[in-house]
C-alpha cells in the first residue's frame, strides 16, 4: 500500500510499505530556476517576470493562486514566439502592497505585464483565468487569442470546500509548516503520482518556492471574491478562445468552464474526463494549447 508522508525519505525515496523492492529510488532532479527580473509597472507594483523565446507573437501567461512562473512554464513549452511569465502581487518576489486585493488589482498586474511585453495573446490558469476575465470585461479587444485553463470562478463565489482548501494553503505557508504545506500541495497530484519520483520532485520544488517566498496576507480574501459582476460582460470579446475544463475537479468545477465557453462568442471548449490530466495527458494538453496559440 502506498501512502504519503512528509518529510520525504532521507535517501530520496519514495519508499513503499510491505513487501517489494527496497533499494533507494531517486527521481530526476528539478531543473534550476531561471533568473528572473523585477519590472516596474505604471500602477506602482513591481512584478517578477521571466521572458523566454524570441520573435512574435508574444504570449503572456498568468498563474493560479499559490502557484507562479514554475507551474505555468510547461504550458508554453511548444508555443512559438516570446513567452512572458510573471508572478502576481503577493507571489514570489513580486511586491505585496497593502491589501485587501481584488480581481481588478490582479487584472492591472496582468495588463501591465502584457503591455510592457507587447503581448497579443494570453493564457490564464485558475486565478489567472479570473484576472484575464476581469481585464477583458474592461478591454474586450485587448488580445488576439485567449486560453483559459481550469477557470475556477466567474460571477458566482467558490463553494465552501474550495475556499477551505485555499485557506488551508495560505495558513500553512504563513505558519511555515512544511508538513501542512506538503499535505495541501500533494492534492494537486493524481493519487498514482503522489508517491513516485516525479511526484516527490514536484513537491520539493513547490515547497522550496512557497516556504522561501511565502504568500502575502493580501491574498486571503481572494477565495471569497468573483472577477465578474455578470458573465455577460464577456459578450463583447471577439478573439478566438480555448477553454479547458475538467470533470471531478473540486477547485475548478466543469460547469464554470461550460459557462465561460458559452459566454465567449468565439470559444472552443475541451473538458478532460478526470483530474490530474496535466500529468496523465501531458502530450495531448501541450499539443492542444500550442496548436491553438500558434494558429
Amino acid at each position: 500500500m502506498r501512502g504519503f508522508r512528509w518529510p520525504p525519505p532521507p535517501d530520496g525515496g519514495p519508499r513503499t510499505w510491505g513487501p517489494g523492492p527496497g533499494a533507494p529510488r531517486t527521481g530526476r532532479p528539478a531543473l534550476p530556476e531561471p533568473e528572473t527580473e523585477l519590472v516596474a509597472t505604471p500602477h506602482g507594483v513591481r512584478l517578477e517576470r521571466l521572458v523566454t523565446g524570441a520573435g512574435d507573437p508574444v504570449t503572456v501567461f498568468a498563474h493560479g493562486l499559490g502557484n507562479g512562473i514554475a507551474t505555468t512554464r510547461p504550458f508554453g513549452s511548444a508555443v512559438t514566439g516570446r513567452r512572458v511569465f510573471f508572478q502576481f502581487r503577493g507571489h514570489g518576489r513580486s511586491d505585496a502592497p497593502p491589501g485587501p486585493w481584488t480581481y481588478l488589482d490582479l487584472a492591472r498586474d496582468l495588463r501591465a505585464v502584457a503591455d510592457l511585453g507587447g503581448a497579443t495573446r494570453a493564457f490564464g490558469a485558475s486565478l489567472g483565468a479570473g484576472a484575464l476575465c476581469r481585464l477583458l470585461a474592461d478591454s474586450p479587444d485587448r488580445f488576439e487569442r485567449l486560453v483559459f485553463f481550469l477557470p475556477a470562478v466567474l460571477d458566482t463565489p467558490r463553494g465552501p470546500d474550495a475556499r477551505q482548501r485555499l485557506t488551508d494553503l495560505l495558513d500553512a505557508v504563513s505558519g511555515q509548516d512544511a508538513s501542512a504545506v506538503a499535505e495541501v500541495v500533494s492534492l494537486e497530484l493524481p493519487p498514482a503520482v503522489r508517491n513516485t519520483p516525479a511526484g516527490w520532485a514536484y513537491l520539493r520544488q513547490r515547497l522550496d518556492q512557497l516556504l522561501r517566498d511565502g504568500l502575502a496576507p493580501g491574498l486571503a480574501d481572494l477565495p471569497e471574491q468573483v472577477p465578474l459582476g455578470d458573465v455577460s460582460a464577456l459578450a463583447a470579446v471577439t478573439a478566438p478562445a480555448l477553454v479547458i475544463g475538467c470533470v471531478g475537479d473540486d477547485l475548478h468545477p466543469a460547469h464554470v468552464a461550460d459557462e465561460l465557453a458559452a459566454a465567449l462568442p468565439h470559444a472552443t471548449l475541451h473538458v478532460y474526463d478526470r483530474p490530474g490530466f496535466a500529468w496523465t495527458e501531458r502530450a495531448d494538453l501541450r499539443e492542444r494549447i500550442s496548436t491553438f496559440l500558434n494558429g
